[in-house]
């Protein structure tokens, strides 16, 4: 947690450290996205096949190509992303403050004050990983978020233990 040590403020204290879950994780919002994105790539790939075999103008073939590109992202690349997203994002909770560093390209810190996080909620999965939200999420945050979206409610996401860090951090507002 080198990334985190140089986030940390001279007075800082670092009480926990960690980062989400590595590698290709499969969410609740997978079993609506892995059907429709296999039927979406399944006719974009039906429509290419199609027009290609029956002589259709380049317009047709590049227009097909578009969608099949659309969706092997759905189907793969989303996946991939997601993971090479999680293996730039660090987490680190000290005795004022949560920090987050993420970033693929570029990086970004976001520091939150402890005592003044409005709301903290746990999710646990059944396989013992949690989401901690550092914040309030509306209805239209939930679900899934999009490359190029806002990011929504800041989030400890796919953490161990997610219970002792939900400790740690409702400790550190009581003090």
């Amino acid at each position: 947690m080198h990334i985190i040590q140089q986030a940390l403020e001279p007075r800082e204290k670092l009480i926990w450290s960690g980062q989400p879950k590595q590698g290709i994780v499969f969410r609740r919002t997978d079993l609506f996205l892995v059907p429709f994105s296999l039927l979406w790539c399944g006719f974009a790939i039906f429509w290419e096949f199609t027009a290609f075999n029956s002589g259709a103008s380049i317009f047709f073939l590049l227009f097909g190509g578009v969608f099949v590109v659309i969706g092997l992202n759905f189907v793969l690349g989303r996946f991939f992303w997601d993971s090479s997203q999680r293996k730039k994002t660090f987490y680190g909770i000290t005795n004022e403050r949560i920090i987050i560093v993420d970033g693929f390209v570029q990086r970004n810190i976001t520091s939150l004050n402890i005592q003044a996080l409005p709301e903290v909620s746990l999710s646990e999965r059944s396989d013992g990983l949690g989401t901690i939200l550092l914040g309030s999420q509306s209805a239209t945050q939930r679900g899934m978020t999009l490359s190029g979206t806002p990011k929504g409610v800041p989030k400890l996401d796919l953490i161990k233990d997610p219970n002792y860090v939900f400790s740690i951090i409702r400790s550190a507002q009581k003090h």
